[in-house]
């Protein structure tokens, strides 16, 4: 940089500080919330030659509501807190030009027009709406305003008629004015029907994403977002929902299945978005309505369709498929047909097994009485046995007795 422009550069910074002038940066509108608090940032310019007035120790901030008038109109005075009409604190600090301002249980009366003035030694300016609307305007409300849900798919904003696909990564973002609470209000998530929620959220701002993969249970499901303060003891609450529409590939259900009698019956249902049709293929051809097959279709729901197949021809190891389509794919579901049993088969196999049970039987009852017999002979030959074995072992009878010695003496 050469000399010529050094000095370009230095008089336009002294035409800068020179000309510096009274300027003031506030809000233009302000919500607060009655019963908390409210918080006006503020900083402000002074003309250059207040410089050294402006210090630590004598600077005083004041605030002036509705109209400029000190001695009418000033509802708080940075040094002398206990006699304002107004209670607050002014957390910025006054000689580093920051005039940020917080207004505690806030209420009606809080509704107006604020004008900042600042006081220091021989400075003394008011900030009116002379200088460009140099004011702020607080309005207070009774109940937190009305959240936004927004739709975001792989990172980018979806409007409200557009459509999800299966599979896509999905965010719901909430976000919400902090306002001025103490303890801070909290946004939660919820869903209707209720499921599984994975919630991040990002603590910097008031932000909360709920992230997650597309998927078709979650068609239709409503997702609300509820923020909450906690103002003197008691919740104000203030939400927003979204409902979510999935497109997805149809899926026929695991219960769709076949009954055989005298003919064969079949249902199929299958489920996607948008409403899929679906078509019976037997032996790998399409079959429609006639004297051998009739087939019929019910729509249980704007995504559920349900379709039924009876066929009356005797059909010996034939496939059936349910087929399911819609713009994003195909499903299908193979049922076996195995033959038909005929009555006349049938009857004989159910006479062969009467005939089983009864042989069963006779032989279980043949076998009790063998058994019984066999126990009720041996008892009595038992018994016998014993009989003889006591004959043989008892005494002699006197009279047998008298007859031996009889004998003798003879």
């Amino acid at each position: 940089m050469n000399t010529v422009e050094k000095t370009i550069l230095f008089s336009f910074l002294l035409q800068g500080v020179c000309c510096r002038d009274f300027s003031i940066s506030l809000p233009e509108k302000i919500e607060a919330l009655s019963g908390s608090c409210v918080i006006i940032k503020c900083t402000f310019e002074i003309e250059a030659k207040y410089d050294t007035n402006l210090t630590e120790s004598d600077a005083t901030g004041l605030w002036l509501k509705d109209e400029t008038d000190v001695n009418i109109n000033l509802v708080f005075n940075s040094r002398d807190p206990k006699h304002n009409p107004f209670k607050g604190k002014i957390t910025g600090k006054l000689h580093e030009k920051n005039c940020t301002t917080v207004f505690y249980n806030v209420s009606s009366n809080h509704n107006g027009k604020y004008y900042f003035r600042i006081e220091s030694g021989a400075l003394k300016y008011t900030y009116t709406e002379k200088n460009k609307k140099k004011f702020s305007t607080i309005n207070v409300i009774e109940s937190p305003p009305k959240r936004t849900v927004k739709l975001y798919v792989e990172q980018k904003e979806v409007q409200d008629q557009e459509e999800v696909l299966e599979g896509s990564s999905v965010s719901l973002r909430c976000s919400a004015e902090t306002l001025c609470s103490s303890p801070p209000p909290t946004l939660t998530w919820s869903s209707t029907p209720r499921i599984p929620l994975n919630e991040s959220s990002r603590q910097q701002e008031l932000i909360s994403d709920l992230n997650f993969t597309a998927a078709h249970r979650h068609h239709r499901v409503t997702f609300t977002c509820t923020i909450t303060y906690q103002i003197l003891d008691k919740n104000k609450t203030a939400q927003d929902s979204i409902t979510l529409h999935v497109q997805y590939a149809p899926k026929i259900s695991p219960s769709s299945s076949c009954n055989r009698t005298d003919v064969t019956e079949c249902f199929c249902e299958v489920d996607g978005n948008p409403s899929p049709e679906l078509e019976w293929h037997l032996s790998g051809r399409p079959v429609t309505n006639s004297s051998d097959t009739f087939i019929s279709e019910e729509r249980l729901s704007s995504t559920v369709l349900r379709s039924s197949i009876t066929l009356h021809q005797s059909l010996t190891h034939t496939s059936l498929q349910c087929v399911g389509n819609n713009t994003h794919g195909t499903e299908r579901k193979l049922f076996q047909l195995l033959p038909s049993v005929s009555h006349s088969n049938h009857s004989s196999v159910m006479i062969g097994v009467a005939v089983a049970a009864v042989l069963v039987i006779m032989f279980c009852v043949i076998t009790w009485i063998c058994v019984r017999l066999s126990t009720k002979w041996k008892a009595q030959n038992e018994a016998a046995d014993t009989y003889a074995s006591l004959q043989l072992s008892a005494p002699p009878s006197e009279y047998e007795t008298l007859n031996i010695k009889r004998d003798d003496t003879q």
